[in-house]
């Protein structure tokens, strides 16, 4: 075989050469086009400004905390982006404090720290949209402080084997959303919880629409929907199945039971299906009220053995 020529042998090796230093900077800033080997760079190189991270394929054991700036961290390929086990200051995969953030298409799973709270997303200030991810087998999904003029959007999202009450420590959720002005979450799916609620909020205004909640295979899991400190919105068109393993099977979705600190005055909740597991045998309720306050419960399809609604003291 006839040897290639020098200078053809040189390009190869330089497009070779080309390849391996983009596969090792998988993180892009799609503004300036520049890619970085740790996502925390990118992060820095964007700053207090407004930018987007294209994420390669890839698992990664990286984390990054972001303090300013309004950034989205996509997906190159919605689904095949993982973030694995790695956690910053203690919390999470990606600690957010800036103005802003979104993610799109990405997978966190198993996140562990020394608090039991770990999660794939601490959000400690600014809005926060999340779309078409995944948040598995970690202590937590979502877990915030609290910013009354922000606002959380969470679409098209699964939380799986998420949530835990043990070691004598306060319990984890699949998410736990503080003190924010208001939560949406739509067209999502919660299920396999291992503890704790799948949905705690002290938002002030809830929409929670269109959102499937599967605890058939749940251990040791308490409500599906909490309003911790009552709120307004509606909680439409959801289902419901609540299993065998539960710490409190008493209510599918409680408002204000740790007080009310958010008026619950029409809240609407209507055009859901809620059941228990094949096989499951107790009596519960739909929904339990802490509030006082008139609740808009409209019309839903409850299964055997559920009461529709209970006033608690």
């Amino acid at each position: 075989m006839k040897a290639l020529p020098i200078a053809i042998l040189a390009v190869a090796a330089a497009v070779s050469t080309q390849a391996q230093a983009q596969n090792s900077a998988p993180f892009t800033v799609a503004e300036t086009g520049k890619s970085y080997r740790i996502l925390e760079h990118a992060v820095k190189a964007i700053g207090g400004g407004n930018g987007t991270i294209i994420i390669r394929p890839g698992t990664y054991r990286q984390c990054a905390v972001q303090a300013a700036g309004n950034i989205a961290y996509r997906a190159a390929v919605p689904g095949q982006v993982v973030f694995d086990r790695a956690t910053c200051e203690g919390k999470a995969a990606l600690v957010l404090r800036g103005r802003g953030a979104s993610v799109d298409g990405i997978i966190f799973q198993g996140m562990v720290v020394h608090d039991a709270n770990g999660a794939g997303i601490r959000l400690e200030k600014g809005n926060l949209k999340v779309t078409r991810s995944i948040f598995r087998d970690s202590e937590q999904g979502i877990l915030t402080a609290n910013d009354p003029r922000g606002s959380i959007s969470i679409d098209q999202t699964t939380f799986s084997g998420l949530g835990r009450c043990d070691r004598g420590l306060a319990c984890a959720h699949s998410i736990y959303i503080g003190g924010y002005g208001s939560l949406t979450v739509t067209r999502s799916r919660f299920e396999r919880g291992n503890g704790g609620h799948y949905v705690k909020t002290r938002s002030a205004r809830v929409n929670i629409s269109g959102n499937a909640f599967d605890d058939s295979r749940g251990r040791g899991t308490n409500y599906m929907i909490d309003l911790s400190a009552g709120a307004t919105g509606s909680i439409t068109g959801n289902t419901f199945v609540q299993g065998q393993s539960k710490e409190n099977w008493s209510a599918f979705i409680t408002v204000a039971p740790e007080g009310r600190v958010n008026s619950s005055a029409g809240l609407s909740i209507s055009n859901n299906d809620a059941r228990l597991a094949t096989g499951v045998r107790r009596d519960t309720t739909f929904v339990a009220d802490w509030s006082g306050e008139r609740i808009d419960l409209g019309s839903n399809r409850l299964g055997r053995g559920l009461k529709p609604f209970a006033r608690r003291n």
